[in-house]
């Protein structure tokens, strides 16, 4: 009798802070591991960025002002880097301007120390559930991203006309070729991105802003 395969597990979401307070950071793991948050603490931006792992789902609770890296450096950084954690940022110096520039850069919260700590849990517990299915969408993102990386040129240019909505005698036409020259390369492509359909790879471009 077979044993059917487990599926891999994946790790709770986990809380990152980083902050150069000491006793806050104390504080906010106290608070989140009462509730069975798992959290992990960092004195600055530079310490993360070391040491955290990009894949592991997770919410990010950042000071504005720190020694070295700012807070807003650091969310800076992190969206170079295209890091899909939901960022709070919990600061004594918060100002509208403050907010304001925090939340347009894609932050999920502001919150003033001190902090309430209902309120932090409240933000926190969202967040966690909000970052599992960010981390999912950006893998699966990056994962379209290596299957279009398998394709030469010409199958990104046949691709680009495809996601126009071009039959293949237009394609065709348009790159002064055979229909049967296309229908070759919409073929490898549908092969080397191991797609159910070209339709399907479209749309999976398309959901996902992904460039060809």
């Amino acid at each position: 009798m077979s044993v059917p395969a487990l599926e891999p597990c994946r790790p709770d979401p986990v809380v990152h802070i980083v902050d150069d307070d000491e006793d806050l950071r104390q504080s906010l793991v106290f608070l989140l591991e009462s509730v069975g948050i798992q959290a992990l603490t960092y004195p600055d931006a530079t310490s993360f960025l070391a040491e955290f792992d990009p894949d592991e789902p997770a919410v990010i609770i950042v000071d504005v002002r720190m020694p070295g890296m700012s807070g807003f450096q650091l969310q800076e950084s992190l969206l170079e880097r295209e890091y899909p954690a939901p960022v709070v940022f919990c600061s004594a110096h918060g100002d509208i301007p403050m907010s304001v520039r925090a939340l347009t850069r894609g932050a999920v919260d502001f919150l003033e120390k001190p902090y309430q700590p209902q309120r932090m849990l409240e933000v926190v517990q969202r967040q966690l559930a909000e970052a599992e299915q960010r981390f999912e969408d950006h893998a699966f993102r990056q994962d379209v991203r290596r299957r279009l990386e398998t394709l030469t040129q010409r199958e990104r240019e046949v691709l680009r006309l495809v996601i126009d909505g071009m039959p293949s005698q237009h394609i065709a036409r348009e790159l002064g070729t055979s229909v049967k020259t296309v229908d070759v390369h919409r073929a490898r492509i549908k092969a080397k991105t191991a797609a159910g359909s070209l339709g399907t790879l479209v749309r999976d471009i398309l959901v996902n802003r992904v460039a060809v």
